[in-house]
């Protein structure tokens, strides 16, 4: 009895959602229309949005944020680059940047010819899988760029591949390591096992790849999320890292470092410079320097971002 009370709620909510964000009618419309009062059809409309039952994309494209994107795309001879309007009350939000993310990745996924699309971790990546739609493509694949289990054997809550999987069935190929293995001999060994290189295989055949983009400094996202030491961290910034994709530190020109955590990382290294379309995801001053060495480096081939973050790069 719940279980139908929860769906009927959740019916209702749909119903009252699409009365008002899409067939534009009034809350007191709505009440009558539902037979409630206006106080229960915001109610219903508040719980539709809460639960996502539907969601928005913005379609007009912002003069301003075209001309940053177009700016970005001749400087640095990108093949996509998307500048989404910033928030000024939450500069590091990323959930504008994760809407044009998972409408790249619907366009990606409609395809009735068979894709690869490789991932990533992040918040970024991960709200961007959160949004994409529901299809049935079970002739793609999803394949993880990143070993996704920490120092403690726990796995990253931001693991991006089972979760598009589900929303698209498509075969999935997580990367089964630790991010970090106890020494150079041990990474190069775990890498060349059959699993791993069927993985691999199969990443080097993407058709697309999206990738966060991470600051190297105190509040590194690797460092945050338990998968480098504060010590390791340290290290890789007197090293001169700036930026990670995918864990691999690289300077401030974008040219990967040959020390430190990436002679024990297991993730997939970008490609240098990148071939595949590889669209890399950030917002935020604190990444501006990241950002922009992945650009200079050839690291990434495509950018999303926002107008404040896409200003800062430009006036570098």
């Amino acid at each position: 009895m719940a279980v139908e009370n929860e769906k009927s709620r959740l019916d209702d909510a749909a119903r009252a959602g699409w009365l008002y964000f899409i067939a534009g009618h009034t809350q007191d419309e709505i009440a009558k229309m539902l037979q409630v009062s206006r106080a229960s059809a915001q109610r219903l409309v508040s719980l539709c949005l809460a639960e996502r039952l539907i969601t928005f994309r913005l379609e007009h494209p912002i003069a301003a944020c075209m001309e940053l994107a177009a700016q970005l795309k001749q400087r640095f001879d990108l093949s996509h680059c998307e500048v989404v309007p910033a928030d000024p009350a939450a500069p590091q939000a990323t959930a504008g940047i994760a809407e044009r993310c998972a409408n790249l990745l619907d366009a990606t996924l409609r395809s009735e010819t068979p894709v690869i699309v490789a991932l990533g971790t992040g918040r970024a990546v991960r709200a961007a899988v959160e949004r994409v739609t529901p299809i049935d493509r079970p002739n793609h694949q999803i394949v993880s760029l990143v070993g996704n289990i920490s120092a403690d054997g726990s796995a990253s809550f931001y693991d991006t591949v089972g979760r598009l999987a589900d929303r698209t069935g498509a075969r999935h190929y997580p990367m089964p390591l630790p991010f970090l293995m106890s020494s150079e001999d041990e990474r190069n060994k775990m890498v060349r096992i059959e699993p791993i290189a069927k993985v691999k295989a199969v990443a080097a055949k993407a058709d697309l790849r999206l990738v966060g983009i991470g600051q190297m400094d105190q509040k590194a996202q690797v460092h945050v999320d338990g998968f480098v030491t504060r010590d390791e961290l340290f290290e890789m910034m007197r090293q001169g890292a700036i930026g990670e994709i995918t864990g691999w530190a690289y300077d401030s020109k974008g040219r990967l470092l040959k020390a430190g955590t990436n002679k024990r990382l297991t993730s997939i290294p970008p490609e240098v410079p990148a071939k595949t379309t590889t669209i890399g995801a950030a917002v935020g001053a604190a990444k501006v320097p990241a950002i922009a060495a992945a650009l200079n480096g050839g690291l990434i081939n495509g950018l999303i971002t926002d107008e404040a973050t896409a200003r800062a790069i430009l006036e570098r």
